[in-house]
């Protein structure tokens, strides 16, 4: 395999998140009404909540989808199947943790 089916196979994508790869951000859903939802979650949520504590605060940036919605409209805009997270964790901690789900068939 070589190129980006090398690197599909690699970190297990779904076939949804493939299809997601050629579309934007607002064609995924993450236009105007998510941005103000986004907001809104963050002044409410502003920790992160995988690498916060009470000594050391750190800030949230992205609202995550704790469990990936794959395009599922109902399972995006659900509330409770969010999560506050700084940049680094969301694009380390939790994406290792989204490829390991994938692997193990979970």
């Amino acid at each position: 395999l070589g190129g980006t089916a090398a690197r599909i196979a690699a970190v297990g994508e779904t076939g949804s998140a493939r299809a997601a790869k050629g579309k934007s951000s607002s064609a995924r859903g993450y236009g105007y009404k998510w941005q103000k939802a986004r907001a809104l979650y963050l002044s409410a949520h502003p920790l992160c909540v995988m690498c916060s504590t009470d000594a050391l605060p750190v800030a949230a940036v992205v609202v995550d989808h704790i469990k990936p919605h794959g395009g599922d409209s109902v399972l995006f805009w659900d509330k409770n199947n969010w999560q506050p997270l700084c940049k680094h964790c969301h694009d380390s901690a939790k994406q290792r943790q989204e490829r390991a789900a994938r692997a193990g068939g979970g």
